[in-house]
């Protein structure tokens, strides 16, 4: 994906548009069912999306599961800043925290902390356990803050794509 996401999108036409925005609502659609619904023949939306996938438009499929299902039941939202001072602290941080599987996210941010990590764990007991025996191991942690979800207003999977170019 080199192009920056003004460009890019100018190469789409309202067609491509429509394609993403089925399959990134139901993306077990069928090709005939996809077809019908941007009003194309089933050989020449496969072939779209063949391109837009190439291309770097669509990066996979995965099915949403339910959190609360599978012990991930608690949404806690973690401020991390970390000590400059440590060499190549960035990396090293990055790194060990691709190996957190209760880190869904992980956003280097501006402002007055360096990262904002979205975690899911069953509930605050485990994420005490999580904050003392992963969060706070992580390489050159010198603050957090945390924000355990109450509830959640709105979750969105789906971007908004404009339809009228």
């Amino acid at each position: 994906m080199g192009k920056s996401s003004t460009s890019g999108r100018d190469a789409l036409d309202r067609i491509d548009l429509r394609i993403l925005d089925v399959l990134q609502r139901d993306g077990r659609i069928t090709n005939l069912k996809l077809a019908e619904a941007v009003g194309l023949s089933p050989t020449a939306v496969l072939a779209r999306v063949q391109r837009l996938t190439r291309e770097g438009y669509i990066l996979g499929y995965e099915a949403r599961l339910n959190p609360a299902k599978l012990g991930g039941g608690l949404l806690v939202f973690v401020e991390v800043l970390l000590d400059r001072t440590t060499p190549n602290v960035f990396e090293h941080f990055k790194a060990a925290v691709q190996a957190a599987p209760q880190v869904l996210e992980c956003h280097m941010v501006a402002g007055g902390f360096d990262y904002l990590l979205k975690t899911r764990v069953a509930d605050m007991a485990d994420y005490r356990r999580f904050a003392g025996d992963v969060l706070w191991q992580l390489p050159g942690v010198r603050e957090t803050r945390t924000y355990a979800v109450m509830e959640e207003v709105k979750q969105r999977h789906c971007l908004p794509l404009a339809m009228g170019k």
